[in-house]
Formats: structure tokens, C-alpha cells, sequence
């Protein structure tokens, strides 16, 4: 998993809607999706790829990374997307509709045979029932050189769409499918975004389908709305007490008597190597939370 960059907060930006790129620059999220897809009307579809290039142009986005949706692979506006999202130079392009390991070696074919210089990671999203079915073929693939898959999104939205899947009632029959993707995930080392809340407008459902994304695994969530970062990084944040309880445990293992311990005892409770592995992880997460903290423009 990547602690160098956390991802709690990612936010899609419509590449059409130039204010809300402009004001991209300047809100906290960890990520910022622009997106040439679904946002994005057939007929605007050029527009979009202008626009993007022109806001790349005009300042970089240093406070935070980057990453660019283009339309599917075979679609109409690949190739172009591609190349516009090449030389933008964003830190990473967000693949829709992936389906198997074999349309990550076909994108990294393409995106190779036209980058200059080191290529933009892949971001792929998990949004069909092939890909839910074919997960582990994916993250194989995703493994070799040339791929540089770096992150998994789930697109739920689709994913409902294409199977008649109810969304409702806290994402029960999604449930299975979701700790699917984070499992794989997880196996991977790889870190795994859970899909939007579409409703910006009702904060209590938000908050409760974030705090659920955490409780499962996943490492952030992608947004919609500006207003969904602050509690998007809120939830993903390490708490005050689960902190103190990380440091308490990787001090105790530090101690000459604890060297070559497997267990120990912490405050009436066993400890297991497991518990100092969890604890170190969480620090590095807060660590890497920090640091984004002090990028300028954060």
C-alpha cells in the first residue's frame, strides 16, 4: 500500500467545468480526478482535453496528485485522451472499464508507445462484473514493469447498473462484491478506493457510508462534491486514541526485554508481532498524512 501518498479524499472534477479546476487547486483533498469520461459530454469531449491542457500549462498542481480519466479502452476518444493525458503530465491515468489483465497490458502498450520519458502510473477501476470475476488476473497484470498499476477504484455506480444489483439499504447486496475488491487488494499490496456517495446534499448518509468504507478495508473514497473532503479526511485520518495506542505498542516491543519477544503483555491485554506490524503501518499512515499536510497549498 502506498504510505508515501495517502488517498483518502480523491475528487472527481469534470474537465468541461474550468472554475471547478481552477478551484481544485486550493481545496484539501489528497487527489484529484479529472475526469474526460462519464462527466463529460460526447460533443465536449475536445473541449475537455483543451481545457486540462491548458490548467497543467498554467501552474502545476503541486499540493496534490494527480490523475486523469480517460474514456475506455477501443471507445471513439482513447487515443486522444491518451495523449492529452501524457502530455499534461499527470501522476497518473484512471482506466475505466477494465475487464480483464489483458486491457492493462494493452493500455500500457499504448501509453508506451507515445510517453516520453517515465510513463503516468495506472489507476484502474473495477466497475464490471468481469472485472469483479477476474480480479485476481488483473492485479497479476498489474504487477509487470510495464504496467505500473498503482491503484484500484470501484465504480459502484456501474457496477449497479450493470448487474441490477440494488444499491440501497447500506450497500447490503454490493457488500460481498466490495470486500472482493478489497481483499484482492489487500493480497496485492495495493490501495483500493471505494466508490462515490451520490447524494451530496445528505451529510448523515455520507458520513455513514464513509465511516463503513473505513471499517472495510478500503483506503479512501472517491467524491463528487468539495464539500465531502473534509469529512472524507477526517474518517480516513488515524484517530488521537488509536495512535496512542500504535505508539504505546511499538514502544513496548522497543524495550531490551521485549527484543526477541512474539507476545507480550500491554495494559492487561496480549500483544501479538501482528498488533506491532498494525501499529507500524498506522504510524507510517500518519506520517505520510502529515506530510501532505505541509506540501505548500495544502
Amino acid at each position: 500500500m502506498n504510505q508515501t501518498a495517502p488517498r483518502r479524499s480523491v475528487l472527481y472534477v469534470p474537465a468541461t467545468n474550468t472554475r471547478a479546476i481552477e478551484k481544485a487547486r486550493n481545496l484539501p483533498c489528497d487527489a484529484i480526478v479529472f475526469d474526460l469520461e462519464d462527466a463529460v459530454a460526447p460533443a465536449m469531449k475536445g473541449q475537455a482535453r483543451d481545457n486540462l491542457a491548458s490548467a497543467f500549462a498554467a501552474q502545476p498542481f503541486a499540493a496534490h496528485e494527480t490523475v486523469i480519466r480517460v474514456n475506455a479502452l477501443g471507445t471513439a476518444e482513447f487515443d486522444a485522451d491518451l495523449r492529452a493525458a501524457a502530455a499534461c503530465g499527470a501522476d497518473a491515468i484512471l482506466l475505466p472499464k477494465v475487464d480483464t489483465g489483458a486491457d492493462l497490458e494493452r493500455f500500457a502498450e499504448a501509453i508506451g508507445a507515445i510517453a516520453n520519458g517515465p510513463a503516468p502510473r495506472l489507476w484502474a477501476m473495477i466497475e464490471t462484473a468481469s472485472a469483479i470475476h477476474h480480479l485476481d488476473g488483473i492485479l497479476q497484470a498489474g504487477r509487470r514493469r510495464q504496467v505500473q498499476l498503482d491503484c484500484l477504484v470501484v465504480g459502484t455506480n456501474d457496477l449497479a447498473k450493470e448487474t441490477g444489483v440494488y444499491p440501497g439499504d447500506n450497500r447490503a447486496y454490493l457488500l460481498p462484491w466490495l470486500m472482493s475488491v478489497v481483499l484482492a487488494a489487500k493480497r496485492y499490496g495495493m490501495d483500493v478506493l471505494d466508490g462515490v456517495w451520490n447524494d451530496f446534499g445528505d451529510r448523515a448518509g455520507f458520513d455513514n457510508e464513509v465511516l463503513q468504507s473505513c471499517r472495510m478495508g478500503f483506503d479512501g473514497k472517491t467524491l463528487i462534491h468539495p464539500s465531502q473532503v473534509d469529512p472524507a479526511n477526517a474518517a480516513f485520518t488515524p484517530s488521537d486514541a488509536a495512535t496512542a495506542e500504535a505508539q504505546a505498542i511499538v514502544a513496548a516491543f522497543a524495550r531490551p526485554e521485549h527484543a526477541a519477544a512474539g507476545v507480550i503483555k500491554l495494559e492487561g491485554r496480549m500483544v501479538e508481532r501482528l498488533h506491532l506490524a498494525q501499529a507500524t503501518r498506522l504510524l507510517a499512515r500518519l506520517d505520510a498524512i502529515r506530510a501532505r499536510r505541509e506540501r505548500p497549498g495544502c
